[in-house]
């Protein structure tokens, strides 16, 4: 097992075993085990022992939600409408005048209500320049959008989203990321939030980032809807959240139409049931659903000060490390509050070769490419538009190796503080070894891959 260097900042740390796949071992090139370093939690973390237990313990009485006449149904039904209470009051709504649905993650929650809010080609979505895809196409389907660009830092300020908010056509909606999945940089949400809704622009937030890092209270902050994966925050069960006011969703015809989203119907008439059961056609994922809602118990027990330090200190130990590889560039902020995730170029090394050898060569799982936020990453790599014009006809042509990116790395509540050093040693070595891109060959989807593959996983 990793434990704390006893030598590094003393700060909160949470004990090993707390995750599933927490003491993974696996070959790489040279042949000997190493332990699995995983930084790649911004895409997907772990399960949590808790949540793990909480499903296991769960599924025996498992059954189908709602009309069931039978102890298991019934108790499932139960299961199902407490968790759109727990997690309506995890985010800071009340259950009175909010509702939670269940969608399978962040990206069907923003395309439900995209559709759900009746938009049309003539209705204008200010949103960023930040916006990762999920809360950027599903209005771009519906609506025009009205970007907020960055500064060269790869930030905006409050006035940047003012100014957008006031020009003509007036915008129906306000589509802001609570937290940068490529620099883990949080934007200043109550203000932006305030701003908008002194101009009567609903306040929507994607908090796939930000919910589990930090508490999140949608009232205090002035927000309407927000968000969220359940991927993310530590219940890889398949299912999301989407928190809004009831009002908002009390009539019109739902995204997925299907059973349990009617109260009758003929073959010529429908009449669709009243919420939050007209969005929630079909057999709904119950066992997803008692796993969020398990996370989100546990993140609020474990205390939100505990997880701040901890991950502030992540933090600082990245942007130290960082700092000591030659030929490393960061993208992005690097001051001021900021999630644990960094992305960066190594000079010469291109970004899919350099997570491949952090990979095969040390063990460490991280992400390169664009991170499904293509303007963003085209801004933070200062891509002329004729580069970017190049960018989609490699991908048109199948040419997936000339893509620019970049190498992230991000760590949250389970990254042990001694991950972040093995990391910076691993990229100083990697830049001193350039010889390394030897072991590696482009396979026929543009990735780099060794020459000799590794051996599957030695133990779990």
């Amino acid at each position: 097992m990793r434990a704390d260097l006893t030598c590094m900042e003393m700060t909160p740390s949470f004990t090993a075993g707390q995750y599933v796949g927490d003491d993974l071992w696996v070959s790489v090139l040279d042949g000997r085990p190493r332990q699995y370093v995983d930084l790649d939690t911004a895409a997907t973390s772990s399960a949590s022992v808790v949540v793990a237990r909480a499903v296991q313990d769960f599924l025996p009485w498992y059954a189908s939600v709602h009309r069931g006449a039978g102890i298991r149904s019934q108790l499932t039904s139960a299961r199902y409408e407490e968790a759109r209470e727990v997690i309506t009051r995890f985010v800071g709504g009340d259950p009175a005048t909010h509702v939670t649905l269940f969608p399978r993650n962040t990206t069907e929650a923003i395309n439900l209500l995209a559709f759900r809010l009746g938009l049309t080609r003539d209705d204008v979505v200010v949103t960023t320049a930040v916006e990762h895809h999920a809360n950027l196409l599903p209005w771009r389907r519906h609506a025009q959008l009205r970007v907020v660009d960055v500064d060269a830092s790869g930030a905006f300020d409050v006035a940047a989203v003012e100014a957008a908010l006031d020009q003509h056509p007036r915008p129906r909606v306000l589509a802001v990321t609570g937290g940068s999945n490529v620099t883990g940089w949080l934007p200043d949400l109550r203000a932006i939030a305030a701003a908008a809704r002194q101009r009567g622009v609903l306040v929507v937030v994607d908090g796939a980032q930000l919910v589990p890092h930090r508490a999140v209270d949608i009232s205090a902050l002035g927000v309407d809807v927000i968000a969220f994966s359940g991927h993310k925050m530590y219940a890889p069960f398949g299912a999301g959240a989407l928190v809004v006011p009831r009002a908002l969703l009390a009539g019109g015809e739902p995204f997925l139409v299907g059973g349990g989203a009617v109260g009758a119907v003929s073959f010529d008439d429908v009449i669709w049931a009243d919420g939050p059961d007209r969005d929630d056609a079909g057999s709904p994922n119950v066992v997803g659903v008692v796993a969020l809602m398990a996370a989100a118990d546990e993140l609020r027990s474990d205390g939100w000060s505990t997880v701040r330090a901890h991950e502030d200190h992540l933090v600082r130990a990245l942007d130290s490390e960082l700092r000591s590889v030659p030929g490393l560039r960061r993208l992005g902020p690097v001051t001021g509050d900021r999630l644990p995730v960094a992305a960066f170029n190594l000079e010469g090394v291109p970004h899919g070769l350099l997570a491949a050898r952090l990979a095969n060569e040390y063990a460490i799982g991280t992400r390169s490419g664009c991170f499904c936020a293509h303007p963003y990453m085209g801004r933070l790599l200062g891509l002329s538009d004729a580069e970017v014009g190049q960018f989609h006809a490699d991908v048109r042509a199948g040419n997936r190796h000339r893509l620019p990116g970049a190498v992230r790395v991000s760590a949250n509540r389970q990254t042990y503080l001694t991950d972040i050093p093995l990391l910076g040693q691993a990229l100083r070595e990697i830049a001193a070894s350039p010889e390394g891109a030897a072991q590696y060959v482009l396979d026929e989807r543009g990735d780099y891959v060794p020459r000799v593959r590794p051996r599957l996983p030695v133990s779990v």
